[in-house]
């Protein structure tokens, strides 16, 4: 979360009024994806429980963020350190449903698509270790405010895959709609340079550290879908289930038409 310590040497009141406005930007593009779901008809409250679980747990998240965000514009410090030490623990919910869900959607044939399995069951997990990874690093440095907000905000956009990809026509994208997905919630990360170099004249470290991460955590998930590594993780997930009946790396079928 953005940090309330000294640190940055562009006053620390504009950089907490951008990442607000930046975390307003983010739940709304969840927030979107999600409604535009609903209201399609795609999505439903008779899912099942992992389902539920799932969407609580990272919806919750996307509360702390803009929640720690608004704290910090606000100069709200104890409940900012508070809630900070809640999000630390929140994260470990998240990359058990997180995990649970993707294999959940592999063994019950769920995963979209224009997904590939093998694909999904990769980028799926990994991009929460991503955004996991960078939140560590965030909260580590977290009395340089500078760095501190910059890699949570890097860590925040690696979950808006789900958002954007609710948001964009990703049935007529395959067999690249995951990439698609990935340059828009990059997006962000290039706004955040832009600014600094209005704003600072010069490109922050912390913005090359955390979209190098990304664009890494990219290409091995890229690189280990077609490996024998994730050919041996997709017979584990789907062994026994639904799920096995599909090819990994062949695309599904769309829907019936209602």
């Amino acid at each position: 979360m953005a940090t309330l310590a000294q640190g940055s040497t562009a006053p620390i009141a504009d950089d907490n009024r951008f990442f607000l406005r930046a975390a307003i930007a983010m739940t709304i593009v969840i927030v979107a994806g999600f409604s535009l779901h609903l209201a399609a008809g795609r999505s439903s409250f008779s899912a099942p429980p992992v389902v539920h679980a799932h969407a609580i747990v990272f919806m919750g998240w996307v509360a702390i963020y803009l929640l720690q965000n608004i704290f910090a514009a606000t100069n709200n410090r104890a409940l900012h350190r508070r809630l900070g030490w809640v999000a630390a623990g929140w994260m470990v919910a998240m990359v058990v449903m997180g995990c649970a869900i993707t294999a959940y959607d592999v063994r019950v044939g769920h995963v979209p698509f224009f997904f590939r399995p093998q694909h999904f069951l990769v980028f799926n997990p990994l991009s929460l270790f991503t955004f996991v990874g960078l939140a560590i690093a965030a909260i580590r440095l977290r009395r340089r405010t500078d760095w501190h907000q910059r890699l949570h905000y890097c860590g925040m956009s690696m979950l808006l895959g789900p958002g954007f990809g609710r948001l964009l026509p990703l049935p007529l994208l395959e067999p690249v709609a995951f990439e698609v997905t990935f340059v828009a919630l990059m997006i962000f990360p290039v706004v955040g340079i832009a600014r600094d170099l209005r704003v600072r004249g010069q490109v922050h470290p912390a913005w090359w550290w955390g979209i190098g991460v990304m664009i890494a955590s990219f290409m091995l998930m890229e690189a280990l879908t077609y490996s024998s590594i994730g050919d041996a993780l997709y017979h584990f997930v789907a062994t026994g289930s639904p799920g096995a009946a599909l090819p990994g790396l062949a695309f599904g079928s769309p829907p019936p038409r209602p």
